[in-house]
């Protein structure tokens, strides 16, 4: 099976405690694809401008990402640059240029629109209720937003939970939209909107999966070095998604092990700048990541005395 997901193409300029890297593919599409492509056929719709260096989309096209959603339109691209200090949490936005991105409708090819599983990137919760109009009838359909959206797009956002079966964000955007510090509760409160499963991010403290009945804890994968978090959220989202469009298995069982995929892919995109790390895995290295996620969380129950 495949996964459609409709989010940014960009390019981003990064810096951290141990390098830059200058104009590299960026943008939530762009990383949800490069990670997902790893388990399943991606679908991406998205726009650039008239200066994307398309020659740098090869690689991914390589990987069978159809880009024939992706619109190019006479303009500039979108472009990001951040700084991140030694608290790798969270980057300092140093300048934000959307250029055409910020006129972006998305048109979902002919050949897109029976996809069974959906992901609607971090954009506009209003341009991710369109492409619901546009697609027929996918299994499961998951979201991502941001804060921005959280103030500035509310009741929009909310008519889109309706809409949705899983929702991904952050540990302070689901207590922004819920009022709620408590997680537990913060997870209750957006279930009751919509979303049959929520997903809430913790960084390097990993991530918490809630459903109605169950609620399951992925930590982070303790890694030596870490050169750029950009875009981890994102390789969390396409691992967990590829992984389900591959076994097609919505199962709660499944569905773990979904988180588990997810959190692997994470852990490699911030070995390096960009989707660098994200073209070299092969197969034999998510497995091996995903054995070491088992090894970790993995104990024998104790014995009644």
């Amino acid at each position: 099976m495949s996964v459609l997901v409709v989010g940014s193409v960009a390019l981003d300029s990064v810096e951290t405690p141990f390098g830059k890297a200058d104009e590299v593919l960026g943008g939530s599409a762009n990383y949800f694809s490069a990670s997902a492509s790893h388990q399943t056929r991606v679908q991406l719709v998205g726009v650039v401008g008239s200066d994307y260096p398309m020659e740098k989309l090869e690689p991914l096209k390589a990987r069978g990402i159809d880009f024939a959603g992706l619109e190019q339109m006479a303009g500039e691209s979108f472009r990001w640059r951040g700084r991140y200090r030694h608290d790798l949490n969270s980057a300092e936005t140093l300048e934000t240029r959307l250029g055409v991105f910020s006129h972006f409708k998305p048109k979902i090819p002919a050949q897109f629109t029976d996809a069974e599983f959906v992901f609607l990137a971090n954009i506009d919760p209003r341009l991710q209720l369109e492409v619901l109009k546009q697609v027929k009838k996918p299994r499961l359909v998951a979201c991502d937003t941001m804060n921005f959206w959280i103030e500035s797009r509310r009741p929009d956002l909310l008519e889109l939970l309706k809409h949705v079966d899983l929702i991904t964000l952050n540990d302070g955007e689901a207590r922004q939209l819920t009022e709620c510090a408590n997680l537990v509760q913060a997870a209750r409160w957006i279930m009751d909107k919509g979303p049959r499963t929520v997903l809430i991010k913790k960084g390097e403290h990993g991530a918490f999966m809630f459903n109605k009945d169950e609620i399951f804890y992925a930590p982070a994968y303790p890694l030596e070095s870490v050169f750029d978090p950009t875009g981890a959220g994102d390789s969390f989202a396409g691992g967990f998604m590829g992984w389900l469009a591959r076994t097609g298995d919505l199962s709660e069982a499944n569905m773990r092990r979904a988180v588990i995929v997810g959190s692997a892919m994470g852990s490699f995109v911030v070995e390096g700048f960009s989707i660098t790390r994200l073209l070299e895995v092969t197969r034999a290295d998510i497995d091996r990541r995903v054995a070491d996620f088992h090894r970790l969380v993995s104990f024998e129950k104790a014995l009644d005395a």
